[in-house]
């Protein structure tokens, strides 16, 4: 089957540089899923994407489909004759042409037609269409007099298929094999002649590098090449450097120096004001700190660079200038006295001002700080100024400052070290693996903002609801489960939100139902937290089933389960437990307890023993928390077990015997649920 390389670029006004990668990637897997429903074959796919272009290639594209064979099951041949006669009809054929074939169900007519494969260049049009219109474009805009909406402003497309352009028109243009270079440094437009010449003659001819990642290597080597040359080391984060990449066509790096003396203000709020407004890298020494540089990434090769410098440092120094100044201002209030003005900023509309909510969490803090070992004082104390620094003009100009600003002037206050930490850390971890906070007392304020958050929007009737979750409660909850399992803290969830349920004075849900509703969507965010580590659902399962409260114990069991599953008698345990719970569930428990004197099989007797020294030695080891020693004793009871259902008949005619043998598998059922429903890991 005949194959050719396929292009498609879309020529735009400059695109959102923070959406681009999503972009290039949703366009990519767009196109290639549609490609496989429609049978069409390819190697590989390389998608493209610069500030004014997307683009995807695909190499050795299947130029046809294969033809196929379709198959039409009609009416029962006991059906009216109208029905069978329209069947034939709607197949384009008489009714003594259509067959008939047998079925479980009675003889129906059938109908088969070989159906020739669609031509590629035919299908491609409509392919490219429904790609762009999936692509995740929150708000599509218009231009000129059309009514065409895309992302932004379309100037031209390509869409080739070896050769030849595919005969089509998109989004208000016809195609065309033109396109355009850089910006500035390629003024005329030109052809592209092959899908595999693409990237090249954009290179040589455009000025372009159209791969985004050599985009973005390109700018890791020169900002290291920049910082060296000055003696300092660049800190390049991922995002940052997507962003850049994502806003230049031809990198060039240029070093430039700021006045040492903003070195005084702290120093995330010179790389915030860098980074966030300039998409600057900010340099640091040896040790770490920050130094009186930045490096920009311009989009044009200068013939005087020394000039693109100097506008850059005239760019960032009232930038700078600006933050000194809050910082100085800033520091003339104490964070107490911030707090009155939170009076007036409201939280949630139903759950008050953020004077209320820093009230709420003080006084939770203050109960986990116990709970913990940890000082409560200074729990309570960071709680009530831990939302102080949003009222500062730094924070509200800088807002990913907050809590680290509220650390610095707690210093400035004379707060205590932990306390003024544990304001900054108490927004930790902020994302998936993310560290957590440093102390107990930060981990104490961290756990009570989070479960007042919870708790308050549970009690008003508003939990997420699918995708939609506008004040980043599962966030919320995953750094919570991850404080409390990674940092083992062995607290009673269920106790801790109906403590931070009373603390509200408003809520519209009752109490019972608040908190059972938020317990359990907690817990299912467990599932996910597992699933991520690559722990089965039925681990996870069996242990919810016996609705542990402590997140940390939930850990420790489900541990415990993971290692008994290696174990050679997990699986034949688990089947045994499961067949124990089918004969309980339809005979009952039988009676009250074992009566020694009733068992009369051998096996029943060693099951009995076997049991008895599971559960004596177990008790500790619950009581301890050892649940691995606990299961792995378990273990001990796989084989009495098997041989006593391999000889003793559990309904025995003797109603006392009977009841007596229900009332020992009641037992074993008991002890094996100790620490999960094995039952559940049963295949």
């Amino acid at each position: 089957m005949s194959h050719a390389d396929f292009l498609f670029e879309l020529g735009t006004e400059e695109l959102p540089p923070k959406s681009l990668s999503a972009l290039q990637n949703a366009l990519q897997n767009s196109i290639v899923n549609q490609l496989a429903q429609l049978n069409l074959g390819h190697d590989q796919v390389k998608a493209y994407a610069t500030p004014r272009r997307l683009a995807v290639i695909i190499d050795q594209l299947q130029l046809q489909q294969a033809d196929r064979q379709e198959s039409r099951r009609g009416p029962s041949l006991s059906a009216p004759e109208k029905a069978a006669q329209g069947f034939a009809r709607s197949c384009g054929v008489e009714l003594q042409d259509l067959e008939v074939i047998e079925t479980n169900k009675g003889q129906y007519y059938s109908f088969e037609k070989r159906v020739s494969g669609a031509a590629t260049k035919d299908l491609l049009a409509s392919v490219i269409e429904q790609a762009l219109a999936d692509l995740p474009i929150a708000k599509r805009m218009r231009w000129g007099a059309s009514r065409t909406e895309f992302v932004r402003p379309v100037h031209w497309f390509i869409l080739m298929l070896g050769d030849e352009l595919i005969d089509t028109s998109l989004l208000g243009l016809a195609n065309g094999a033109t396109t355009r270079g850089h910006r500035f440094h390629c003024q005329q437009d030109f052809n592209i002649t092959s899908p595999a010449s693409y990237a090249q003659q954009l290179r040589d001819q455009g000025h372009v590098i159209v791969d985004m990642e050599e985009r973005k290597q390109m700018i890791r080597a020169q900002v290291a090449q920049e910082a060296a040359k000055v003696g300092a080391n660049a800190i390049v984060s991922e995002e940052l450097l997507s962003e850049v990449s994502a806003l230049v066509e031809w990198p060039v790096s240029l070093c430039g120096r700021f006045d040492a003396t903003f070195l005084a203000v702290p120093a995330q709020a010179l790389i915030s004001s860098m980074a966030e407004h300039q998409k600057y890298f900010h340099l640091v020494d040896d040790q770490g700190r920050i130094q009186p540089y930045f490096i920009t990434v311009s989009n044009i090769i200068s013939k005087d660079p020394a000039q693109v410098i100097a506008g850059n440092e005239r760019v960032i120094r009232p930038r700078l200038a600006d933050a000194a100044f809050f910082f100085e201002t800033d520091k003339k209030s104490s964070l107490e006295s911030r707090n009155l003005a939170l009076e007036k900023v409201v939280f949630q509309a139903d759950l008050g001002s953020l004077a209320d909510k820093t009230r709420r969490i003080a006084s939770l803090a203050g109960t986990i700080a116990t709970q913990i070992d940890a000082d409560s004082n200074k729990a309570t104390r960071a709680g009530l100024l831990a939302k102080a620094d949003l009222n500062t003009d730094m924070v509200l100009e800088f807002g990913d400052l907050q809590g680290l600003m509220g650390h610095v002037y707690a210093i400035n206050d004379g707060e205590d070290s932990i306390t003024a930490a544990a304001i900054e850390q108490h927004y930790w971890p902020k994302f998936a693996g993310d560290k957590l906070p440093e102390s107990p007392e930060a981990s104490a304020l961290a756990l009570a903002d989070r479960l007042d958050t919870l708790t308050g929007l549970f009690g008003i009737g508003q939990p997420p609801t699918g995708s939609k979750d506008p004040y980043a409660l599962r966030r919320a909850t995953v750094g919570l489960l991850r404080i409390m399992i990674e940092q083992e803290l062995d607290l009673d969830l269920l106790a801790l939100i109906n403590e931070a349920y009373s603390l509200h004075t408003s809520l519209k849900q009752d109490q019972t139902t608040t908190c059972t509703q938020l317990h359990s969507f907690i817990t299912e965010r467990l599932r996910a937290y597992y699933d991520d580590q690559g722990i089965k659902t039925e681990v996870y399962l069996a242990v919810n089933a016996n609705k542990p409260t402590s997140p940390l114990d939930f850990d420790r069991r489900v541990k415990a389960v993971n290692h008994f599953l290696a174990l050679d008698s997990a699986s034949s345990l688990a089947d045994a437990n499961k067949r124990v719970s089918n004969i309980l569930a339809k005979n009952g428990n039988g009676s009250e307890s074992v009566n020694a004197a009733l068992l009369e099989d051998a096996n029943e007797v060693l099951l009995n023993t076997a049991l008895s020294e599971v559960t004596l030695a177990n008790q500790s080891r619950i009581e301890n928390g050892d649940y691995q020693a606990t299961l792995t004793a378990l273990a001990n009871l796989a084989q009495p077990l098997e041989a006593f259902f391999a000889s003793t008949m559990v309904m025995a005619d003797d109603e006392a015997i009977k009841n007596n043998r229900l009332a020992l598998l009641s037992s074993i059922q008991v002890e094996l649920a100790r620490v999960a429903n094995i039952a559940l890991l049963a295949q």
